[in-house]
C-alpha cells in the first residue's frame, strides 16, 4: 500500500524497506517488552510483569487444552513468542503513520513456513521418519495409494491457512481503515479502533492455536 503514509516512508518508500523497518520495529518492541517484564521480577507481580504472566498462562492453557500441560509447556516458548510478535506486528498497523508488517505477504508466508518446518521436524524427531509419514497413509491399507497424497496435499495446505489467513486479514483492516481516515479523519476512526484492535489481537490468537494443533497432531501420532 504505497499510497498509505507512513513515518518510515519519508525515508524510502521502497517496499522492502517498509516491510523490514516495520518488522524490526516490531520485534524491538516485543523485546522491550519482554526486558521491562522481567528486569525487576518479584513474588507480587505489577505492572509489566503482571500483564507478561498473565498472557504465557492465557497460552499455557490454550495448549494445555489442545495437546496437554506437558507438551504445551514444551512449546511455550515458541507459541508465546509467536503470538506476541505477531499480536505486536498487527497493532501497530492501527496506529497512523504506521504500517502493519503482517500486511506484506512475504511475513506471514515466512512465519507460516517456520511453523510447518518444525511441526514436521518434531513430528520426524518423535516418531522416526517411517513412523511419521505412515501416519499419512491412513488406517486402511487399500486405500495408502489415495490417502497419501491427499494428506500431503492437506499439510502443504496449512502453509496457505496460515499465511493467507492472517495476510488478507490485517490487510483488509489497512484498507479499511486508510477508507476511514480519508472520509472522516477525526472523530469516526476512533469507533472502528476498537474492533479493529481486537482483530489484532484475534488473528495473533488463531495463529498461535494453529500452530499448538499442528504441533500437537506432530507429536501424537501414536494416538491416531
Amino acid at each position: 500500500m504505497g499510497e498509505l503514509f507512513t513515518f518510515f516512508g519519508l525515508i524510502s518508500h521502497d517496499k522492502t524497506f517498509i516491510y523490514m523497518t516495520h518488522m524490526l520495529l516490531s520485534a524491538g518492541i516485543a523485546i522491550m517488552l519482554v526486558k521491562m517484564a522481567m528486569s525487576n521480577l518479584q513474588l507480587v507481580p505489577k505492572g509489566t510483569q503482571n500483564l507478561m504472566e498473565a498472557y504465557i498462562s492465557g497460552v499455557l492453557k490454550m495448549g494445555a487444552d489442545v495437546m496437554g500441560e506437558t507438551q504445551a509447556r514444551r512449546f511455550l516458548p515458541l507459541v508465546a513468542t509467536i503470538g506476541l510478535f505477531v499480536a505486536i506486528s498487527n497493532i501497530i498497523g492501527i496506529i497512523p503513520g504506521f504500517e502493519a508488517p503482517t500486511g506484506f505477504l512475504e511475513f506471514a508466508l515466512t512465519l507460516a513456513l517456520s511453523v510447518f518446518v518444525y511441526y514436521n521436524y518434531i513430528g520426524i524427531k518423535e516418531q522416526g521418519v517411517i513412523k511419521y509419514f505412515k501416519h499419512f497413509l491412513g488406517p486402511v491399507w487399500w486405500l495408502y495409494w489415495l490417502m497419501f497424497p491427499i494428506e500431503i496435499v492437506s499439510h502443504f495446505s496449512r502453509l496457505v491457512s496460515l499465511s493467507f489467513r492472517l495476510f488478507g486479514n490485517v490487510k483488509g483492516d489497512d484498507m479499511f481503515l486508510m477508507v476511514i481516515l480519508m472520509l472522516a479523519p477525526w472523530i469516526l476512526p476512533m469507533i472502528p479502533f476498537a474492533l479493529l484492535s481486537f482483530m489484532a489481537l484475534l488473528q495473533a490468537f488463531i495463529f498461535m492455536m494453529l500452530t499448538y494443533v499442528y504441533l500437537g497432531g506432530a507429536v501424537a501420532v501414536d494416538d491416531h
